[in-house]
C-alpha cells in the first residue's frame, strides 16, 4: 500500500506541476475517460477473466486508488509531453519511452508489499508489452479526437 500510495502523490504532483499544455477542462476530460475506460476494461480482464488484480483477486475497495488516482495523472502526462508536431521517428520513440517506464514500473507494482500492490492470474509482462502501445494510442486518439478539437 505504501508503494501505491506514494506512487499517487509523486504522479499527481508532477502532473499538475509540469502541465503546460492542458487546461482544467481538458484535464477532466481526460481524467473521466481514463476512469471509465480503465473500470470497464478492469470488470472483464480482472473480474471476470482473472487476469490481474490490485491487492486481492476480488472485489476491493483499495483497487478503486490505482483506478481512479494514479493511472489518469500518467495519461495526462503522457498527453502532455507528446511531441505533435515532431517526426514519426521522435514519436516512436517517445512511445518507446513510455513503455519501457510503464513496465519498470509495473516490475516494480509486483514487489512484495508494502511496495507492492499488483499480482498477476494469467497474465505476464509480455502481454503488457504487447497491450500498453495500445492503449496509449486509443488515449492520444480520444484526446485528438475529442478532446483537443473540443476546445
Amino acid at each position: 500500500m505504501f508503494g501505491l500510495l506514494f506512487a499517487i502523490f509523486v504522479f499527481n504532483i508532477a502532473c499538475f506541476k509540469v502541465n503546460k499544455l492542458l487546461n482544467k477542462n481538458q484535464i477532466a476530460h481526460i481524467w473521466m475517460f481514463t476512469v471509465a475506460f480503465q473500470t470497464m476494461s478492469e470488470l472483464y480482464i480482472n473480474l471476470k477473466y482473472r487476469a490481474y488484480w490490485y491487492f486481492t483477486p476480488n472485489v476491493d475497495v483499495y483497487a478503486f486508488l490505482p483506478l481512479a488516482l494514479l493511472v489518469p495523472p500518467v495519461n495526462i502526462l503522457f498527453l502532455n509531453w507528446y511531441p505533435y508536431n515532431n517526426s514519426i521517428k521522435e514519436k516512436v520513440l517517445y512511445f518507446l519511452y513510455w513503455e519501457i517506464f510503464i513496465v519498470a514500473y509495473e516490475v516494480i507494482t509486483l514487489l512484495p508489499e508494502p511496495w507492492g500492490y499488483f499480482h498477476y492470474g494469467w497474465w505476464n509482462l509480455g502481454l503488457s508489452i504487447l497491450v500498453d502501445p495500445i492503449l496509449l494510442f486509443i488515449l492520444l486518439k480520444y484526446y485528438k479526437a475529442f478532446v483537443r478539437t473540443a476546445e
